[in-house]
């Protein structure tokens, strides 16, 4: 079962701003990548183009499954999903009215997941016990870590092959940082994912990532071919280990 994402010298924007500028990266099956910047240089952008949800104006985005290529950009959300993408969105995005339990079966709409609802969901429980605990209880009553590890686990439930996480880190204390990138780590090795993790918490994203890009004014200025090859880099020395390359 072979997988690769390519997204090619993409151009992609909101109306006249244009928030990617020729973009190319690459993932393939059973890495971690992580695609590193501060806010506003076009992570979230880039990732709502591979979920259908922002459409490139130049470029390509395809997914290579199984020995068949697909073209996302010609592909709805609902499609991609479909395939076996799932993105886990900054912001969490939950149903707060809904229950814990309620968001976690939302996940599982797509027709391949829902014969695994069961597995599924004891899984998340037994990653994620504090959700077992609370799954009669409103999502949006739920502490900012709790709400991360929800919509993680939702994105689970849709038995994903691809997994994107945007800004896992945003709005979390340190501690609760380290918890939630060890359990996306997790996640992928006892799942079999592929991910692809838009953070700007360098220190943590490089715990679990195989390589990374690093993305400036929506432009990929670095590709890494390895953790080393990033912690070499002159803008990660400056901008996120606080010294002069």
């Amino acid at each position: 079962m072979a997988l690769e994402l390519r997204i090619s010298a993409i151009d992609a924007g909101y109306g006249a701003v244009r928030a990617l500028h020729g973009v190319s990266i690459g993932i393939r099956q059973g890495e971690t990548v992580a695609l590193l910047g501060t806010n506003g240089n076009g992570k979230s952008t880039l990732m709502k183009c591979v979920m259908g949800m922002v459409r490139p104006t130049r470029g390509s985005v395809s997914l290579d499954l199984d020995g068949e290529t697909h073209d996302l950009t010609r592909l709805s959300t609902e499609e991609i999903v479909n395939l076996g993408v799932a993105m886990v969105p900054e912001g969490r995005r939950l149903f707060p009215k809904l229950s814990v339990e309620e968001n976690l079966l939302l996940g599982a709409f797509r027709k391949p997941a829902r014969a695994d609802i069961g597995r599924n969901l004891a899984f998340s429980f037994e990653i994620f016990p504090v959700l077992a605990e609370r799954r009669r209880q409103l999502a949006g009553s739920l502490s900012g870590g709790q709400q991360q590890m929800l919509a993680i686990s939702r994105a689970l439930m849709s038995s994903p092959r691809l997994l994107l996480v945007d800004e896992p880190s945003v709005g979390l204390a340190p501690i609760l940082v380290s918890h939630t990138i060890t359990k996306i780590r997790e996640l992928k090795q006892r799942y079999g994912l592929t991910v692809l993790m838009a953070e700007q918490n360098f220190h943590q994203a490089i715990r679990i990532a195989d390589r990374g890009y690093i993305i400036v004014h929506g432009e990929i200025v670095f590709d890494g071919r390895t953790v080393a090859e990033l912690e070499q880099n002159p803008l990660v020395k400056n901008y996120y280990l606080g010294s002069a390359a």
